[in-house]
Order: C-alpha cells, then structure tokens, then sequence
C-alpha cells in the first residue's frame, strides 16, 4: 500500500494579509483528504507544478501585481524556509506510512491523516517547557540528530550556543510568544559586538532561528508573528570554483606516490564532474549505478535525482570498479584539510580576495586559491564549467537538483574566459592583426 501527498495554495483564500495558506492534500487507494497547515505565503510566491514556493525579484512583482509594495517581497532565505518546512511535511507522512508497513497494521487516507494530525497537537499540558525556545531547540536537536545532516545540526547547536550566552548575559529566559522584531534587532546587536563572528555567520545565527520559529508554528505552539517584519542582511560571497584549466591540472596529476591524495582528488573531481555535495558522494552505493547513469535520493531535499556520466565520472568510477564503495571518500573535514595540500601540489595558487564585515568593519584578506579548497567547491565548479561549456541553466539545475533559480544563482561564477567566449560566438573573434605604434599582439 502506498499514498500519495501533494501541496495547493488556491488564490481563493486570500487572508487580509494577501497571503495563502497552503494546504496538504494526500490520497491513499483513490480516497482523499486536505489538511489544512499554518503555511502561509503570497500566491505570487506558489508554483502549483513544481509544489513549492518560489523566490520572485522586484522586478517581476512589478508585472504581477504593481500595487505590491516590493519592500514586504519575501527574501529567497524566506522561501527556502518554506520549502524545508513542506520538506519536513513530506519526510513525516514517509515515516507514519513506513512505520504503520512495519508494523503490518493496514491504513488508509483517515489513519494516516489522523496519525500526523496527532504529531502536530500543541504539546502545552505535559510539555509546556517546549515553549521555551532553548528547550525546543534542545529537543528537536535530541529527537533529529539520527535523521538529519550533520551540518545542519552543527548549525541548530550553534544558535542554541549563542543564544544561551545571549540569554545569560541578558538574565532572561525566553518563550517564543516573546521573540519579536526588538527581540531580533538586541540579538543581532549581541552577536556584532560580542560573537566574534563576521556578518555572514550572524546572518546564518538569525535565518536559523526563523527557520525554529517557523517549526514551533508547525508544532502548535503560539509564536509572535512580528518576527517576520525583520529583515536579514546578506553580504554576496565571493565563488570558489576551478577553471577549466585548474580542473584538468588536477584531474591528471600524477599521484602514484601519494595514495591518499590520489584518493581525495578522484573523489573531488568526481564532485567537479557530477555536481554531488559531500553528502551524496558519501552515501553513493554500487546500487545507485544504472549503466551510464546515477540515479539516488539526494540526502539534502530527500528527493530522487539523475545524473547521467560524463567521460571524468566514468573514468574514476572505473578505477575503483574492484572495491566494494564505488568511491574512496573520508570524512568531510579530513577530505576538505587535505583539498589544500592537493591544491598546492597542483599550483592552484591564484590570490584570492576575501572580503567580510564583522558590524560595519570592512576586514579583507588575500589567501592562495589553495587554502580556500573545500568538498563543496567541486559542486561550484561543476555549475560553473558546465555553463562555461554552453550548458542550459535548466539543465545545469536538472543535474545539480535546484528547483529555483535564485538559490542556483549564487553556484554560478561568471568567469572572464566565459566573457571571451560568448563575445566570441556572439560578434565574432577578432582577427589579430599588427597594430602600428602598437604593442605585440
């Protein structure tokens, strides 16, 4: 037995707020039933097809509807707070149905839905300490940690370290009806002047703590919406990503004396040529492997995924085709520690400059291409090269498993020899020619 889930936003149930909810719709053997969930977003914001919200610039609001004050446009972090939550929606109907087949009981669309009604009943009579938001964050760490990603739960016990500290300095102790928009601003004030930590890290803190806020709603406990009036300022980061050229040095460099390296480059280089994150080069099994293609569920968004094999993927997948694990990986710091010795072998050592803003301080800082080599800047380099390469965007997406172009947006990095070639194919290349009077071309 099986069920299927689907998501609506119907434009006929605008609140005063201009707002839609989203409601659950799941069916199980031709019989269904709509839930409704406190998901809220503007019908701007929806794309029935792709059963998400999507980010929409100010530009097109202007087309859609002018009379839209731009300045309340949900932030692309707001929509990938959304998304997570029907995300969650998704993986929590997955476990009732798999747990009702363990355990041999039949169901149909009324106990299914019964049972995750049941999950989401506000816990205030014997839990009422779950209002409290480090309390929440700690539980929902404690029941997570087996089934999440372990970046992400590295991020969850960050905010909760940092408010603890923020709280104790404070002298209080906070429940969610509590945090409000002057909550947010003294807590932004406590990280810039005390956190030690840059402007993108603080960013991170606060995105986090709405994504909480967001799934104590879910949970039935009574949030203060005036949270969502705070806006987060995101500094654009600069795009760690290999040229072709650096690609290629490092995909043929002999390694035949240093097994441990070998083993981090093809590992690397299979993520520069498939687009995977750490995550899914480590949970890469022979049965993924369908012929000339990949086929898994990404570990990240839990939906399934085909990548087809490039000439680079293939070569190394065969390398390793008498071991057990299609792929050598390490753990992710041991691979990213080890990315930097690699990339100084290999002389990838363009200065880079790094620039960040801890409050209003400017500090910059100027590192060998090298020591900014990690797992994930093999996923940017396959965005980037494959665009480079005349690659549609939407295909690029398709691989990578974007489904809006504004998250896909930041992986992209326009490099000045794809400047050259789409000048090139558009106008035609110059014919060099001797320049009186002018330097040696």
């Amino acid at each position: 037995m099986g069920f299927t889930l689907r998501f609506e936003a119907r434009k006929d149930t605008i609140n005063k707020d201009g707002k839609v909810p989203v409601s659950i719709i799941v069916s199980v053997s031709g019989k269904r039933k709509r839930i409704k969930t406190d998901i809220r977003t503007y019908y701007f914001n929806w794309d029935q097809g792709l059963q998400r919200a999507v980010f929409v610039n100010r530009k097109k609001i202007k087309e859609l509807n002018p009379e839209f004050d731009p300045n309340n446009l949900p932030s692309s972090m707001d929509i990938e707070d959304i998304n997570q939550e029907l995300v969650l929606v998704e993986s929590r109907f997955r476990d009732l149905a798999k747990k009702f087949e363990l355990d041999n009981i039949a169901y149909g669309v009324q106990s299914l839905c019964e049972a995750f009604l049941l999950e989401q009943k506000p816990k205030t009579i014997k839990e009422e300490s779950s209002k409290y938001v480090l309390d929440y964050i700690e539980k929902y760490i404690r029941e997570n940690e087996a089934k999440r990603a372990r970046g992400s739960m590295s991020v969850y016990k960050s905010l909760k370290g940092k408010l603890e500290a923020y709280l104790k300095k404070s002298r209080i102790s906070i429940s969610f009806e509590k945090i409000d928009l002057a909550f947010f601003r003294s807590f932004e004030n406590y990280l810039i002047k005390e956190g030690e930590i840059n402007n993108i890290t603080i960013a991170k803190q606060l995105s986090t703590l709405k994504t909480f806020l967001n799934y104590a709603s879910m949970d039935g406990i009574k949030v203060n919406d005036s949270w969502r009036a705070f806006k987060i300022t995101r500094q654009t980061l600069e795009v760690i990503a290999l040229t072709e050229k650096e690609f290629l040095t490092l995909y043929n460099l002999d390694l035949s004396n240093n097994k441990k390296l070998d083993k981090v480059r093809d590992v690397f280089c299979f993520g520069c040529a498939t687009g995977y994150r750490y995550s899914d080069l480590n949970q890469l099994r022979r049965g993924h492997i369908y012929g000339m293609e990949i086929r898994l569920t990404v570990q990240k968004t839990q939906k399934p995924l085909m990548v087809p094999l490039n000439k680079y993927a293939y070569e190394i997948l065969e390398k390793y085709k008498e071991m057990e694990m299609p792929l050598p990986v390490i753990s992710n710091q041991k691979m990213n520690d080890y990315l930097k010795d690699l990339g100084k072998l290999a002389e990838i050592n363009e200065p880079i400059e790094i620039v960040r803003y801890r409050g209003a301080n400017k500090v910059v800082n100027i590192y060998p291409k090298y020591d900014l080599l990690t797992v994930h800047v093999a996923r940017k380099t396959f965005a980037t090269l494959s665009l480079e390469k005349g690659i549609p965007v939407e295909t690029v997406m398709s691989v990578t498993g974007h489904s809006s172009y504004s998250s896909f947006q930041r992986y992209v990095k326009v490099t000045e020899e794809r400047k050259r070639k789409e000048m090139a194919r558009a106008w035609g290349a110059p014919e060099l020619k001797k320049v009186v009077g002018g330097a040696d071309q």
